[in-house]
């Protein structure tokens, strides 16, 4: 059985985010196509660091075992790669990519990751190493901008894995881009260094994003 669910108003996010319930990894499969949603959410909690997938697309939001979901990038975030050097990460100018986007467009899903439940002192530096590790089905490319210029968080296209710090407490959205109308298995690990005994810990999560033509 594969559930369809809508959409979430930006200004909905963060009330969500407080009202949240957790589905087994055992559910059916939940195909996801429109609102918010945190493909990575990280948890530390009894001595445990998680990774699950937030769909704040529904009210109150539900905790997913990534396995049980599908993120569907929609035909609408089919554009074409700028002829501009600085997006050159992105294929050739011109070519198709498809491209979820760092600010919320109700058509799209807004993608992005959070800590906001990693409590501080936990972690050495409060911070943990969010890696990816490995893309099949197509090279994907997520990268946050500003003011038109990009900067390039992680990137299948040039060989992984890719690592970045991740801050406790954080939630971040950027730019997802997929090269092609594919299915995409898509791995990522958390790990950090625990402040108290020096032990490292960490959690891979795998997820499964359809790209339609």
């Amino acid at each position: 059985m594969r559930l369809k669910t809508g959409s979430l108003t930006a200004a909905a996010v963060a009330a969500a985010l407080s009202l949240v319930t957790a589905l087994p990894a055992g559910a059916a499969t939940t195909v996801l196509t429109t609102g918010h949603v945190d493909v990575l959410d990280v948890d530390y909690t009894s001595g445990a660091l998680t990774v699950q997938l937030l769909d704040g697309t529904s009210s109150p939001s539900v905790r997913r075992a990534p396995s049980t979901v599908e993120l569907d990038v929609l035909a609408a975030a089919k554009t074409t790669v700028p002829n501009n050097s600085a997006y050159s990460f992105l294929g050739t100018p011109g070519s198709t990519v498809w491209i979820l986007p760092q600010t919320q467009n109700a058509n799209l899903l807004w993608a992005g990751w959070n800590s906001t439940d990693v409590p501080t002192g936990i972690f050495q530096g409060n911070t943990l190493t969010m890696s990816l590790l490995s893309v099949s089905g197509g090279n994907l490319s997520v990268y946050t901008q500003s003011l038109g210029t990009p900067t390039v968080l992680f990137n299948s296209g040039d060989g992984l894995p890719d690592a970045k710090p991740l801050a406790a407490g954080a939630h971040t959205h950027a730019n997802w881009a997929f090269s092609a109308a594919s299915t995409y298995t898509v791995t990522f690990r958390v790990s950090g260094t625990l402040a108290a005994t020096g032990a490292t810990v960490s959690a891979d999560a795998t997820y499964t994003f359809k790209v339609l033509p």
